[in-house]
């Protein structure tokens, strides 16, 4: 089961979604004002959430009417609609959670989807859920300490490395154009950003630390 998740961010930095929707086992999900961006993209989501003060009241009538599921809160609570829907996505156990709509916009709505993915119940499930957070130009994920391969991506080929919680140590690249061995990447460095990969495949491992892990184009 792979879930995608739209926010309610700026729609011009949307990714094409034709490469996700005919995916198979994939479940859509809406969130406050994403839920009228899918269906602006012809996509009529298995559920929703928010408090919806993103929409007006006839898009809401619309959305109502064209919805089975749909879970509205008030406006005054202690989580974000996606914070919501992030936590009822992650209780479905599916082996993917996408999020769209989540970048751009507004700085502090960014960092906190961001947070999200850094939760401390969520870290542990890095080893089972991928989780990922996507627009038109960046491809970001969390990485806990282990081995792992990068393929080539045409359309988004630097790949930056932020340590994000506690110092990543034991940093090593592989097929990389600034390769590293066994080095020490504190938080607060910018030793690994706008890396790119010189062959097919790429590999990189560190021994601690969480990683940001983001694919981008110009």
């Amino acid at each position: 089961m792979v879930i995608y998740l739209m926010a309610g961010g700026p729609s011009d930095l949307i990714p094409h979604l034709g490469m996700y929707k005919d995916r198979e086992g994939c479940i859509w999900v809406g969130v406050d004002r994403g839920v009228q961006i899918l269906l602006d993209h012809g996509i009529t989501p298995a559920a929703a959430f928010g408090d919806f003060d993103s929409v007006t009241e006839e898009e809401l009538a619309v959305i109502q009417e064209k919805l089975d599921t749909i879970t509205i809160y008030p406006s005054e609570k202690d989580e974000t609609d996606l914070e919501i829907a992030f936590k009822w996505a992650v209780a479905q156990d599916p082996q993917e959670i996408w999020l769209f709509g989540s970048t751009g916009g507004r700085i502090d709505h960014f960092l906190g989807n961001i947070q999200l993915f850094l939760r401390e119940e969520i870290l542990p499930l890095h080893n089972k859920i991928s989780f990922y957070m996507a627009d038109h130009k960046n491809l970001l994920t969390v990485k806990t300490p282990g081995s792992y391969s990068l393929q080539v991506m045409d359309d988004k080929k630097y790949i930056s490395l932020i340590p994000v919680i506690g110092n990543a140590d034991g940093i090593s690249l592989h097929g990389f154009k600034y390769p590293l061995q066994n080095s020490y990447l504190p938080v607060g460095s910018t030793r690994c950003i706008s890396n790119e990969l010189i062959s097919e495949i790429g590999n990189y491992s560190f021994t601690s630390g969480i990683l940001l892990v983001i694919r981008s184009s110009d």
